[in-house]
């Protein structure tokens, strides 16, 4: 059956049957021209993301639970980054008629397991036809009565951490565009991402100065730290450990694996700014520093070892 065959009330019958138990934060589900979702904080994060058939995933690559865990994740990452509670996703499907509904059914499942990790429930949302399969998200959160954590936040002499895995997404992308599809750990990193959702709360409490979800590569989202922050960002690549099987990856493509690590998103693991005093335990790696801005030139304010980074992009623009 087709999404077509089915219809669009058809359709969202079948979507919304799937989508599983709603949290207690919300009081009123898909099914009236609104969702309602309580607020106690008062205040509302918000975040949007899409997601384009051969832009963002490809079906060849990942199954359609596999591009729901990525879409929802994509959004609840931004939630986490700002140090709040991911509550609730609206979820908007644009589909060519021709698409297997159970595919649509199976994109429902994956949006809810990844919602289901972070105490989120997909809550409403809309369909539509269209020649290109697209995938739209809002996620709202909450910030339990912290204040957010943004990216003009960093100080001189902030440490620079991260949570979560790093470059694994990027090398996993890699393998599948040179037509491989093992070593498995790495192709199944950038089907679904592995997000430490929790930590973004925690690390508010614990004083974290900034924030960022790396979803475009880190050199890149931490530029947008640097210069919200009017700071400079260096890094220190022995502070990366390369799996074997990222090193061993590497190798057989005659790639640097540290450009995955540096330059590669989709992983969505958190980078953050602390105060030099924090302790950080074992959830975060220090990877560099925040200095004074007047170290770097207008516009470039992340290094590698106190160098430009000489190894390409530092990380994904849609429009270059």
């Amino acid at each position: 059956m087709t999404v077509a065959t089915a219809g669009e009330f058809g359709l969202i019958s079948r979507v919304t049957a799937r989508l599983g138990a709603a949290s207690p934060l919300v009081l009123l589900g898909p099914g009236d021209d609104g969702a309602i979702v309580a607020t106690p904080d008062a205040r509302v994060v918000a975040s949007t993301d899409v997601l384009v058939d051969g832009r963002h995933f490809r079906r060849d690559w990942s199954s359609a639970r596999d591009v729901g865990h990525r879409a929802a994740a994509a959004n609840l990452a931004d939630i986490a980054a700002m140090g709040a509670r991911p509550t609730a996703l609206l979820v908007a499907l644009c589909a060519p008629p021709d698409l297997q509904i159970s595919w649509a059914e199976e994109l429902a499942d994956g949006l809810a397991a990844e919602a289901v990790k972070t105490g989120a429930t997909v809550v409403g949302g809309d369909t539509s036809s269209s020649p290109t399969l697209t995938i739209a998200v809002t996620a709202l959160g909450d910030l339990a009565g912290q204040e957010p954590l943004v990216r003009s936040g960093a100080r001189p002499g902030d440490v620079v951490a991260v949570a979560g895995r790093i470059g694994h997404a990027a090398a996993g992308y890699t393998i599948l565009s040179r037509g491989f599809r093992s070593p498995k750990v790495l192709v199944d990193a950038f089907r679904r991402p592995d997000v430490p959702y929790h930590l973004g709360p925690i690390a508010a409490r614990m004083g974290a100065t900034s924030m960022i979800d790396v979803s475009d590569g880190l050199l890149a989202d931490l530029g947008h730290i640097a210069v919200a922050s009017g700071v400079g960002i260096d890094l220190r690549r022995d502070a990366f450990q390369v799996p074997e099987a990222m090193r061993a990856a590497a190798t057989a493509l005659g790639v640097d694996p540290y450009g995955w690590i540096l330059a590669g998103g989709d992983d969505h693991a958190l980078a953050a700014t602390f105060p030099p005093d924090v302790e950080l335990g074992d959830d975060w790696l220090v990877v560099g520093s925040v200095l004074a801005a007047d170290v770097f030139t207008a516009g470039e304010g992340v290094t590698v070892d106190g160098r430009r980074y000489a190894g390409g992009a530092p990380g994904w623009d849609h429009f270059r």
